[in-house]
């Protein structure tokens, strides 16, 4: 199959996004499939002579043919509302045609988190299978050394996942962050968050000593705050792995992504009295309704508690 010519019009809009907003390549891309999706169910038409009968029409499409679930299918509708939004202040259309859509609901789910217990045991990990390794080699009659080998990913694995709970970090943010970032000194790291927008997250005592005990040990100099075996910048996919490694080594669940640690940050902050407003900041959420989330998942565990306890529950 040939590939698909470019829409001039989706490459004007995506130019713009990126020169305005900053948008991260993944959503240019899921922005720029969405509606190449669209418009190959309406060839003929421009888009600017659109209406709302052929929107309705690609949306019970969608649900029934395709049976794409509600996200799916609202992941798609975002990408044509901003496309519209945008050509309407740039009076290219009269009227938005996709503003009076009706989109199916999202299922309520509340975010899954480790409970205090569960996360100081991930947090140990890196430790626990170090030392295990050093045991079976000394048992094999090898010569150790905590100071060769591969000591420093272990600290380095150690220190990621303390910042990881520490600041609240998305992958994509940790892996990003640059040595130039991190302010021993002052307990903070400065934080690139989506859409380029930059916070100053502070630090837990643990985090810091982590973090101090990788650079000192580390064999490379670089820009890149966590780096490979080979002295570059550390991926997202090596972090995901290791992950799952530790999890393993702790006794949980192995399915548990990074973003999951994120959630575990959030949660322990509202849980020991941190304000939303503050949590909002500290996530570099820019509304605060997707940090609301958040205070359902401490009502829900303090109302699990009070079932539990109360005679006249």
């Amino acid at each position: 199959m040939p590939p698909t010519p470019s829409d001039p019009a989706i490459t004007e809009f995506l130019q713009q996004l990126e020169q305005g907003r900053g948008i991260s390549p993944l959503t240019a891309r899921n922005y720029r499939q969405a509606l190449t999706e669209f418009k190959a169910t309406v060839p003929d038409k421009s888009w600017w002579a659109l209406t709302p009968v052929d929107f309705k029409s690609y949306l019970y499409g969608l649900a029934r043919a395709q049976k794409l679930g509600p996200s799916t299918v609202r992941l798609r509708f975002a990408a044509l509302r901003t496309f519209y939004r945008m050509a309407l202040r740039e009076g290219k259309i009269k009227s938005n045609p996709v503003s009076g859509l009706t989109l199916p609901k999202l299922p309520r789910r509340l975010p899954i988190f480790l409970n205090q217990e569960q996360i100081l045991a991930l947090l140990d990990a890196p430790r626990r299978l170090w030392d295990q390794e050093q045991k079976r080699k000394t048992l094999g009659g090898k010569k150790t050394s905590r100071r060769g080998g591969k000591n420093w990913q272990m600290l380095r694995d150690t220190a990621w996942l303390e910042l990881f709970y520490s600041a609240g970090l998305r992958l994509a943010e940790l892996v990003g962050l640059q040595r130039r970032n991190l302010d021993l000194l002052q307990g903070t790291v400065r934080v690139r968050g989506k859409g380029g927008k930059e916070r100053l997250c502070p630090l837990g005592g643990p985090a810091l000593q982590a973090l101090e005990a990788y650079l000192d040990a580390c064999p490379f100099e670089s820009g890149v705050l966590f780096v490979s075996e080979q002295g570059r910048q550390l991926n997202g996919r090596t972090v995901q792995l290791a992950l799952k490694r530790y999890l393993m080594a702790a006794g949980l669940n192995a399915k548990i992504t990074p973003h999951k640690l994120r959630h575990t940050f959030a949660t322990h902050l509202l849980d020991h009295g941190a304000d939303l407003r503050s949590v909002q900041e500290l996530l570099g959420h820019s509304q605060l309704t997707t940090t609301q989330i958040y205070t359902s998942v401490s009502v829900e565990r303090l109302k699990r508690v009070y079932d539990g306890a109360h005679p006249r529950a």
